[in-house]
């Protein structure tokens, strides 16, 4: 009777640590089970340098989605990004999509300015407005090399500079 009852509790352990996994399997693979609860939109970038699947949609610093899909339309030449926002969450149709960097060389996400001028954007609908990645190792070789333009509060770049006069 006594080995029962430990296969019995050994039996039990093992289906509560089965179920723990499922859970955290579904959880951390942001799985749905019961219905979706996010609807599609799409913007369309110039370069999506860095973006992944799965990356975070931020609006308002707050994740409001993921990165479903990324894809190239041939007619405009442009990268278009499929995101899942989550239901409940209002994107207007004068919103803004940016691509930005998490820290100086983190991942990257996708930020949304909401706006709030026009109409309600449809799910399945795109975003006109967007903002590629600011790709850091170029400004960094632009401003190594002396190609950053600087600005004209009393400074002056190498291309603006007075040359000597030459005399006979």
């Amino acid at each position: 009777m006594k080995k029962y009852a430990i296969e019995t509790t050994v039996g039990v352990f093992v289906v509560i640590g089965l179920i723990c996994i499922a859970y955290i399997s579904i959880k951390l693979g942001h799985i749905s089970l019961f219905g979706d609860n996010s609807y599609p939109i799409y913007a369309k970038f110039t370069s999506v340098t860095g973006l992944r699947v799965g990356n975070p949609v931020n609006m308002l610093g707050l994740e409001v989605g993921r990165v479903e899909k990324l894809d190239m339309d041939q007619q405009d030449q442009r990268a278009v990004v499929e995101m899942r926002i989550n239901k409940g969450v209002k994107i207007y149709d004068d919103a803004i999509a940016s691509i930005r960097t998490e820290g100086l060389i983190g991942d990257k996400y996708v930020s949304i300015d909401p706006g709030g001028a026009g109409n309600l954007l449809e799910p399945g609908g795109t975003i006109i407005e967007t903002q590629p990645a600011v790709d850091i190792a170029d400004l960094i070789g632009k401003y190594a090399f002396g190609d950053v333009k600087k600005s004209d509060s009393g400074t002056t770049n190498s291309d603006d500079k007075e040359k000597p006069e030459v005399k006979p």
